[in-house]
C-alpha cells in the first residue's frame, strides 16, 4: 500500500513553493490518482490528510482548492514584547465572515460576470449599486434617494472629496475638538484650516459652531453624530435637531461621518435625514466588511452632486467596479446584514472585556463601539504611557492624535478593541491595567 503521507508531503511542498497557489483547484481524486500512479483509495486519504493540515478546503459540488495561508500565530504571551498586539487600528472581522463573503463573490468569478466587473466605474457607480447603497443606508424606514448616492474607493476618499468640494484652499472647516485623525491630515493636504469646536456629553455644541462661524466664517463642519471616534458619544435626536437648525440659520454644510453607525441599530435618525439639503453623509464598507475590499458612499444634496462628483474624479477617488458589484450582491443576499449583526455582537463582547479589565479606571465608551477613551491616572502622561506600552509589545494611540488645533492634549489614550483575538485582548488589557497602577519611575528601567 502506498504511503499516503509521503504523497501529501509532496503536495505540501508544491504549495509552500508557490507552484500550487491559494485558490488553485486540485484535480478530482480519480484524476489525481492517475497522475500520481496511486490507487483511488490512497488519493482519497491524501486529500483528507491535506485538509487535516489546513492546506486545502473541499467545497461540495465544486471540488478541492488550495487554501489561503493562515496568519502567523500570535507569539507566546510569555514574551509580550514580541507580540505586536495592535490596539491602535480597528479591523473588525466577525466570526465566520470570510465564509459568508465568499458565497456572494462566487457568481462574480464567472468569466462573463467578471468581465463586466473589471470595467471602470465612475463616481455615480451603476443603477444597481445606487439602489443597493440606498437600501443599505436605510434607517428607521428612511431610505436615501438612490439618485443622491455617489461612490468613492473608501470612506476616507469620500471624506476627502466632500471637504474638497465644500471648502476652498485657505478657508475654514469646523471639526469637533477631539476627532478622527484622518480629517486633520485631509484638511492639511487640501490647504484647509481646521477649527476646533467644543464637544459636551451629547456631542458637538451648537453654540460653539455658531460662535466659530461668527468669529470668522466657516465653509463647512465635519462631525460624527453616532458612535463618535474616539469618544463613543452618540448624539440624542434633540441635539441633532439643534445642529440641523444651526446649519440652516448659518447657511453651512455638514459632512456627517456615519462609518461606525452600523454598530448602533437603535441610533436616532442621521443628520442627513433632518437637514438633507445641508448634509453630505459618508459611509463605507471598510468597517462593515473589511478594508481590503471596500466602497465609500456619499449621500449628497442635489445642489452639490456635480461638485462632489468632480472632486471624486479629480482626486482619482472613484470606486472599483468589482467592489461595487460585490457590494450589490452582498446587500441583496443579506450577507452585509448578517456580518453587521455578527460585528455588533463581537463589539459588545469586547466592550465587556474592557469594562471588566479596566473597571477601576476612568474609561469613556459606548457598549456598542469597537473603541474606548481611557483617561489615565494622574501620574501618567499619554506619550510616556504609550512608550511604556510599546515596550511590552502593545500599541495604543495617544490623545494628541485626535486633538484638533493648538490646545494641549489630555492625558488619555484610545484603545482600539477590534483587531486582536479575544484572549489576546484580555491579556493586553491586563498588562495595560498593571502598567497604569504603577508609576513611570517604577517601569523606567523595564
Amino acid at each position: 500500500m502506498e504511503d499516503y503521507r509521503a504523497v501529501a508531503d509532496e503536495v505540501a511542498v508544491e504549495i509552500a513553493s508557490g507552484r500550487l497557489r491559494p485558490g488553485d483547484r486540485l484535480p478530482t481524486q480519480r484524476a489525481f490518482a492517475r497522475g500520481r500512479g496511486i490507487a483511488n483509495s490512497t488519493a482519497s486519504r491524501v486529500y483528507r490528510e491535506l485538509a487535516r493540515r489546513g492546506l486545502v478546503v473541499g467545497e461540495v459540488g465544486r471540488g478541492t482548492f488550495v487554501r489561503a495561508a493562515q496568519p502567523p500565530p500570535v507569539p507566546a504571551l510569555a514574551e509580550p514584547s514580541a507580540a505586536g498586539i495592535d490596539l491602535e487600528l480597528n479591523y473588525p472581522v466577525a466570526p465566520g465572515q470570510p465564509t459568508l463573503l465568499a458565497r456572494g463573490l462566487g457568481p462574480l468569478l464567472r468569466p462573463d460576470v467578471l468581465g463586466a466587473a473589471l470595467r471602470p466605474a465612475g463616481a455615480a457607480g451603476t443603477p444597481e449599486a445606487r439602489q443597493a447603497a440606498a437600501r443599505l443606508l436605510e434607517v428607521d424606514g428612511r431610505r436615501p434617494d438612490p439618485a443622491s448616492v455617489l461612490f468613492a474607493g473608501n470612506g476616507r476618499q469620500a471624506i476627502a472629496a466632500a471637504v474638497a468640494a465644500l471648502v476652498p484652499p485657505g478657508e475654514r472647516l469646523g471639526v469637533e475638538a477631539v476627532s478622527y485623525p484622518v480629517v486633520k491630515a485631509v484638511a492639511h493636504r487640501l490647504g484647509v484650516t481646521t477649527v476646533p469646536l467644543a464637544v459636551d456629553a451629547e456631542g458637538l455644541c451648537p453654540d460653539a459652531l455658531a460662535a466659530a462661524h461668527r468669529a470668522a466664517p466657516l465653509r463647512a463642519v465635519y462631525l460624527q453624530p453616532t458612535l463618535h471616534n474616539p469618544l463613543g458619544i452618540t448624539m440624542p435626536e434633540s441635539r441633532r435637531a439643534e445642529i440641523a437648525q444651526t446649519l440652516r440659520e448659518l447657511g453651512l454644510y455638514a459632512v456627517e461621518d456615519a462609518v461606525w453607525g452600523f454598530l448602533d441599530d437603535a441610533a436616532p435618525p442621521p443628520l442627513a435625514a433632518l437637514a438633507p439639503e445641508r448634509t453630505i453623509m459618508i459611509d463605507s464598507l471598510s468597517k462593515r466588511v473589511a478594508p481590503g475590499l471596500t466602497v465609500g458612499f456619499a449621500v449628497t444634496p442635489p445642489g452639490l452632486a456635480d461638485r462632489l462628483s468632480a472632486a471624486l474624479r479629480s482626486g482619482a477617488w472613484t470606486p472599483s467596479r468589482f467592489a461595487l458589484d460585490a457590494a450589490v450582491r452582498w446587500t441583496a443576499d443579506g450577507t452585509l446584514a448578517a456580518v453587521a449583526e455578527a460585528k455588533r455582537a463581537d463589539a459588545a463582547a469586547r466592550q465587556r472585556i474592557a469594562a471588566q479589565r479596566l473597571a477601576e479606571f476612568t474609561v469613556r465608551a459606548d457598549p456598542r463601539a469597537y473603541y474606548c477613551w481611557w483617561e489615565l491616572p494622574e501620574q501618567w502622561r499619554a506619550e510616556t504611557f504609550v512608550a511604556a506600552a510599546a515596550r511590552r509589545g502593545i500599541a495604543v494611540t495617544p490623545a494628541a492624535s485626535f486633538v484638533v488645533g493648538p490646545r494641549g492634549a489630555p492625558s488619555a489614550v484610545r484603545l482600539g478593541l477590534a483587531s486582536p483575538p479575544m484572549e489576546t485582548l484580555s491579556y493586553a488589557l491586563d498588562v495595560l491595567a498593571g502598567l497604569a497602577r504603577a508609576t513611570p519611575e517604577d517601569v523606567a528601567d523595564d
